[in-house]
């Protein structure tokens, strides 16, 4: 019975996030902020969403990061719920980075542009140096971005090394770095589609701050800065073995 469960739930959940994108969508018209349209997904949406696979969120570290801050945070990336964990987890308006085909997407693509989501194009050298001018302004201005610098999600779990690039606009800005470690969104929703989902925990680790300066005030090196956040996920995920 759960390929007919799982395929009545992935119904109800599209039409779940298609009611609250359209009532973020007439904040907005309304000339509610961008920011509350995000607090709708993290407490109206996310939630939904999360009840409806099945999902038990688990959060630890929120006392690590001084919430009044902008971040940059990274995050593996194990299944197309994370975006909703994150959501939930995370106690700020949180933007992400997606990919370009997202544009087009109705409802949710209308969603990412109503409220400032960031855009890539995949293999495309000319939107690396946009993407990080569009991200260090973001993060200049005091908003929070978070992003997959694996770069696509894991099939089998493993975390793949994490692409360098994206981070230099938290180095051009100034702004932390926040490692953030997601396990069990894999086993919940895997990426072999809805017909195998299973209701389990979801667990989301939030790590300390990582300054991209070192202490005269020069800014380290995106590839290490890469390397250390990944280290620092690895950590927590071998944490909860």
């Amino acid at each position: 019975m759960w390929p007919v469960y799982n395929t009545v739930m992935f119904v109800l959940i599209m039409f779940w996030t298609a009611g609250w994108i359209s009532a973020a969508l007439l904040v907005r018209a309304l000339g509610g902020s961008a920011e509350l349209a995000l607090r709708m997904a993290a407490r109206c949406w996310a939630p939904g969403v999360l009840a409806g696979a099945g999902a038990r969120l688990q959060v630890e570290g929120l006392e690590r990061v001084d919430w009044s801050r902008p971040y940059l945070f990274v995050a593996n990336h194990q299944s197309v719920i994370d975006n909703a964990a994150l959501f939930r987890a995370i106690p700020v308006p949180l933007r992400f980075l997606l990919k370009e085909e997202m544009r087009r997407v109705p409802f949710l693509g209308w969603y990412a542009r109503a409220t400032g989501m960031l855009f890539i194009i995949r293999d495309a050298r000319r939107s690396g140096p946009q993407l990080r001018r569009e991200g260090a302004a973001l993060l200049s201005a005091g908003h929070g971005l978070c992003l997959f610098p694996e770069g696509t999600r894991s099939r089998t779990g493993e975390v793949a090394p994490f692409k360098a690039g994206a981070l230099q606009a938290a180095i051009d800005a100034g702004v932390e770095i926040v490692p953030v470690a997601l396990q069990g969104a894999g086993r919940v929703l895997p990426v072999g589609g809805i017909t195998a989902a299973r209701p389990g925990p979801i667990r989301v680790g939030i790590g300390a701050p990582l300054a991209v300066r070192d202490a005269d005030g020069r800014p380290l090196p995106r590839q290490a800065l890469a390397e250390r956040a990944r280290a620092e996920v690895l950590a927590m995920l071998r944490g909860w073995e």
